[in-house]
């Protein structure tokens, strides 16, 4: 059961209806009344080979929205607009499509589509937020031109990663997918907090780690949250949902709020241990030969998981050193109660920040060590996750 609301993007569900066809799908479309100003009911039909829902009674008939809302195995909405977000977070039932939607008793995966304000606000996320909590599964977000002629993100999946990831949604678990099923949190990147609008304290961190983790993480067939901070950097990866943060602060609210529903822990990210007290509101002029900051301590994402990890979660975290390295990050491991801990150090060439090459060693809580020789990232991120893999098992 394919969805379709009023968005720019809803010309991609003529593509996206001839893909699922032409895989041997059975196909229904619903559309709202504002999809049909950006694509007709006759396109989708004649490709789907079936009539297009969209009013609920027309001629003195009506659509029988309960029948319709368990003859599929699955729901897609695609686009999935701010506006039909909202309306299915709060159960709003206004037109045929969440009329269905409400009676639906498969599982319901959404593509959002709008421009790149509208998904970064605090409503949306918030309704996004409902949805995930209701069971529902979000197909990732891509950056790119928008409507509104700006570059970011909000895009709409193209037809032919969805298609893919509906192939893996309906895949199972198997040995190539031993996570399938798995919700994997993901942190990556650094922070940056600011000391005015001009100035910030950040780091050197570039975030590659991090998204190598996630993919590979996704690979191995898990649904993967990834928070990532100020950077360049991002994935493409179907099994990817990424939020953009900027703070520690922001880091935190997001990872609070996704790591109840999840099962694994990932913090690769950089965050920041201190921030600026006091923001200024405006620019600070230089005045002296000297300048101070009162600092204060953020809170430490990766202890506060720990304390409230719940059985059968497995944490994994970070601890980029430079002197006593192995004495560190055995100390962190057991004071964030971890289940593992990535030892990097600065003193390895090829390792650590902004390369594309890493070397780690993997300390473990039940005493297992692991040294891995240089080589990608991509590489280590997936000895990472076969080490995940086994602590999760057992």
């Amino acid at each position: 059961m394919l969805g379709v609301s009023g968005s720019i993007a809803a010309y991609k569900a003529a593509l996206l209806v001839r893909l699922l066809v032409k895989e041997g799908a059975q196909v229904k479309v619903l559309m709202t009344p504002s999809a049909c100003e950006f694509i007709t009911p006759l396109t989708l039909s004649t490709l789907s080979k079936n009539e297009v829902g969209v009013a609920i009674s027309e001629g003195g008939s009506w659509s029988n929205h309960v029948m319709l809302g368990r003859w599929a195995d699955v729901m897609l909405i695609a686009p999935a607009s701010a506006n039909t977000i909202a309306k299915m977070a709060n159960g709003i039932c206004d037109n045929l499509l969440l009329a269905v939607y409400l009676s639906a008793t498969c599982p319901v995966l959404f593509a959002p589509a709008m421009d790149e304000d509208m998904w970064l606000h605090p409503a949306t996320k918030a309704n996004v937020g409902k949805l995930l909590s209701y069971g529902h599964r979000q197909l990732p977000v891509h950056r790119g031109e928008l409507a509104s002629g700006l570059f970011g993100e909000g895009r709409m999946a193209e037809p032919e990663a969805i298609v893919s990831y509906l192939y893996s949604f309906f895949s199972g678990k198997t040995a190539d997918k031993p996570l399938a099923g798995k919700k994997a949190l993901v942190t990556a990147g650094p922070t940056q907090e600011p000391i005015d609008p001009v100035r910030y304290i950040s780091n050197h961190s570039s975030g590659k780690m991090g998204i190598a983790l996630a993919e590979a993480l996704a690979e191995a067939g898990a649904t993967v949250e990834l928070v990532l901070g100020p950077t360049h950097l991002g994935t493409q990866h179907t099994g990817v949902n990424t939020t953009r943060v900027v703070t520690a602060a922001d880091m935190f609210e997001r990872c609070s709020a996704l790591a109840p529903q999840s099962d694994l822990l990932v913090m690769a990210a950089a965050v920041a241990d201190y921030r600026p007290s006091e923001v200024a509101a405006i620019k600070i002029k230089k005045k002296d030969d000297d300048m101070r900051l009162d600092l204060e301590k953020t809170t430490d994402i990766a202890r506060t998981l720990g304390a409230a990890k719940k059985p059968g979660q497995v944490l994994v975290g970070f601890s980029l050193e430079t002197n006593n390295e192995r004495e560190n990050a055995l100390k962190k491991l057991k004071e964030k109660n971890m289940d593992m801990v990535v030892l990097n150090s600065l003193n390895d060439a090829g390792a650590g920040f902004t390369h594309d090459t890493n070397k780690v060693t993997l300390l473990s809580a039940d005493g297992k060590e692991q040294t891995l020789p240089l080589q990608s990232k991509q590489d280590v991120a997936r000895h990472i996750v076969q080490a995940i893999i086994d602590l999760h098992h057992a």
